[in-house]
């Protein structure tokens, strides 16, 4: 393609590090779809035929973003005859692990400067970001906690005024490699990368049916994430259950059983977290009768990453077991930009 030719993808943004951990929070497996619009673009990624994961960037993480779907051949194009332009999606497949490494070309695609040293100075002065898990962590009132404390929001620095690394990245059609341009600074050194892509290839659709939902929560992601981070990595199986709220009363609820509670089973033995129905813990909790839904470990720490950079956490879980945890994401800093990125994952159940 000659450089006077529009290409189906032009997008660059000053500082990267918040599209990088987008990216980074599903980099679980090497080969993703990567499916365009002129809203953005989505990455999906998917496990054992029974995890995936979808990071959404919209257009607005960037500074420059132009779509042109013309420039792609048609068979690339998935649009119904009777749909606008704007809808219409350009696919295709990379090794996303060779993506990261091309942002992390200059080592500046991780956490912004300040943020270890931050978390070292919160653990001295006795956060929980780190400690008290389960039913002691869930328990706990009143304390600082990760999430209440400016350092833990590392995504939202990522746009502060401040030095970052610059990225263009390009893609002119099938057939044709993603291009990626990587600046330090303006007359720094830079690096072009191109990226092998590859035809879109069917993936598993894993479909939730909001309707016949049997557990919604919503949690401050802190809570989950150093709930996970604690059980041991042998653990083969963890069962979530959910319970109904207990009734007003202060007797009611003494004996009512947690609404939330993770049980974690390894060859060591087992392990049980309770979430009581806590609006400090627990910011939402709608389960009509009891439910019980048992998922591989090993698949379920695949969402430590997007935990890890995340604000909140909805935990849902259909009637068939089929588990969709959707992570939001800290808003980047934009005037007039403040839509949130987010990250979902979709989980089978094990067939007991």
């Amino acid at each position: 393609m000659s450089e006077d030719q529009p290409r189906v993808l032009t997008a660059s943004v000053h500082d990267f590090r918040y599209f990088a951990a987008l990216l980074r929070g599903v980099n679980f497996a090497n080969r993703a779809s990567v499916s365009i619009t002129a809203d953005g673009f989505t990455v999906t990624v998917e496990e054992a035929r029974c995890l995936t994961a979808t990071a959404f960037v919209f257009s607005h993480v960037f500074d420059e973003f132009i779509y042109n779907p013309d420039a792609a051949r048609p068979s690339q194009r998935s649009q119904p005859e009777d749909e606008d332009d704007e809808l219409t999606a350009t696919a295709f497949e990379i090794p996303l692990g060779t993506l990261m490494d091309c942002l992390n070309i200059f080592g500046t695609a991780g956490l912004a400067p300040g943020a270890s040293q931050k978390k070292k100075r919160s653990q001295g002065d006795g956060d929980e970001s780190d400690g008290g898990v389960g039913g002691e962590r869930a328990n706990a009132k009143g304390k600082g906690r990760a999430d209440d404390a400016p350092g833990n929001t590392t995504l939202d620095q990522w746009f502060a005024p401040g030095k970052g690394t610059g990225m263009r990245m390009s893609y002119a059609g099938p057939g044709h490699p993603l291009t990626l341009l990587v600046a330090e600074e303006s007359g720094g050194p830079t690096a072009t990368c191109e990226i092998t892509t590859w035809d879109p290839e069917p993936r598993l659709e894993l479909a939730f049916d909001s309707d016949a939902a049997v557990l919604k929560i919503i949690l401050k992601s802190s809570w989950l994430r150093d709930a996970l981070s604690e059980i041991d990595p042998s653990t083969e199986k963890l069962t979530i259950i959910g319970n109904p709220p207990p009734p007003p009363g202060r007797a009611a609820r003494s004996s009512a059983p947690p609404c939330f509670r993770l049980k974690a089973v390894g060859q060591f033995g087992s392990t049980e977290m309770d979430y009581p129905n806590d609006r400090e813990v627990l910011e939402t909790c709608e389960c009509a009768r009891p439910v019980a839904f048992t998922y591989r470990f090993a698949h379920i720490t695949r969402a430590l990453r997007a935990l890890q950079s995340s604000l909140k956490t909805s935990l849902r879980i259909d009637d068939e077991g089929l588990l969709s945890l959707q992570f939001m994401m800290p808003a980047p800093r934009r005037p007039g930009r403040r839509s949130q990125a987010f990250i979902e994952f979709w989980c089978l159940p094990l067939e007991e």
